[in-house]
């Protein structure tokens, strides 16, 4: 997003005042022709990047005229049955994996987040801006894995050094980044180097699939790992790059001392030409 963008939202949000934040994020993505492959308004992404400006100071929102509560709360309590029977042995019992990305299969979408939800440690409640799912089932057809991608951290001393960004790069080219928000290796799953291997298997597809849903090319992944719980040993076996630490800053804490553990940041470039893809002017 540019200067003539961010004017036209300053405009939008000073000829509108009386329109809510579902409207003005609706007519965004009209202007904008933001669409998906079925021509539906991406009105969702454009509410997310309103969001980010309001955190960044640069506009001003109105106020919420209702709270998804009562839908957050359906979600948090949905927790569908499942087979939790220990799968134990060797990867060569598992393979070949079946990778779904749920975009085009709704019916996946409730076991993936009631699994999301009950087992992974920071949970989860709905899917925000732009996203891929995935559910990785064994050739049995058994679940043993959820990865979730999702926007990229707006700023990142590790990542956008690795990179070679400065502000202006990082602003135009940010959507060529996901962030790898979830993974989730089912707690009855006890099989080494699955995790590696799901990893591997999905990051061959990532692009493909993510230019299949948004149209847009993706160049890098990225994912932040708490190293006070885990080493990020899986990360490394499936070749992504060790690029440093966060400060433990969130995007909320205006103060230097830092509010969150540092987290291990992680890479994947997904082409070897990503750096001049990602720095073009």
């Amino acid at each position: 997003m540019g200067p003539p963008e961010l004017a036209q939202v300053l405009q939008l949000l000073r000829t509108h005042p009386d329109w809510s934040r579902s409207r003005i994020s609706q007519q965004l993505a009209a202007d904008w022709d933001w669409r998906n492959p079925a021509g539906q308004l991406k009105d969702m992404a454009a509410r997310t990047l309103l969001l980010k400006l309001e955190q960044r100071h640069w506009i001003q929102l109105p106020a919420r005229r209702c709270l998804p509560g009562s839908r957050m709360r359906r979600k948090r309590l949905l927790c569908l049955e499942h087979d939790t029977q220990p799968i134990l042995g060797l990867l060569s019992d598992l393979v070949p994996l079946r990778v779904e990305e749920l975009s085009d299969q709704p019916e996946g979408r409730p076991l993936f987040e009631s699994l999301l939800h009950q087992y992974h440690y920071l949970s989860h409640s709905s899917f925000v801006g732009l996203n891929l799912q995935y559910l990785v089932r064994d050739r049995h057809g058994r679940a043993v894995a959820c990865v979730l991608f999702g926007a990229a951290a707006w700023q990142c001393a590790a990542r956008d050094r690795f990179i070679g960004w400065d502000a202006a790069a990082r602003q135009q080219h940010l959507q060529q980044i996901t962030n790898n928000t979830r993974f989730l290796v089912l707690p009855w799953v006890r099989v080494p180097s699955l995790a590696s291997h799901v990893l591997g298997r999905i990051t061959r597809q990532l692009a493909a699939d993510w230019f299949r849903k948004y149209r847009a090319p993706l160049e890098l992944v990225e994912t932040f790992v708490d190293t006070s719980r885990f080493v990020g040993t899986c990360y490394r076996a499936a070749n992504w790059i060790y690029a440093g630490q966060t400060t433990g800053r969130t995007r909320q804490n205006k103060s230097p001392i830092p509010q969150a553990p540092p987290k291990a940041v992680w890479l994947y470039p997904l082409r070897q030409e990503f750096r001049r893809a990602l720095c073009a002017r």
